[in-house]
């Protein structure tokens, strides 16, 4: 899987459908990885300002790698880019 995420929504919305991928509820991610499943609730929403270590706690537990490449100049900006 090959996915841009550009906005903590779109990172919420990577990690709800892997979790769900997995059948696994909010509550199980959650003991993965030391976190409440409140917390993982809002992250999953997009919640702006939780932590990088956090990130990568939920990506361990996930299986997934986070890759950081340059934008592509020629691909038009999203709307998103813009606000």
């Amino acid at each position: 899987m090959h996915q841009i995420v550009r906005s903590p929504k779109q990172l919420g919305t990577l990690i709800r459908r892997e979790r769900r991928q997995r059948s696994w509820t909010q509550s199980h991610l959650a003991s993965l990885t030391g976190l409440r499943q409140e917390f993982i609730s809002k992250i999953e929403a997009g919640q702006e300002g939780t932590k990088l270590a956090t990130i990568y706690a939920i990506f361990a537990a996930l299986e997934l790698e986070l890759v950081v490449e340059q934008r592509n100049p020629d691909q038009a900006p999203s709307i998103e880019d813009v606000f």
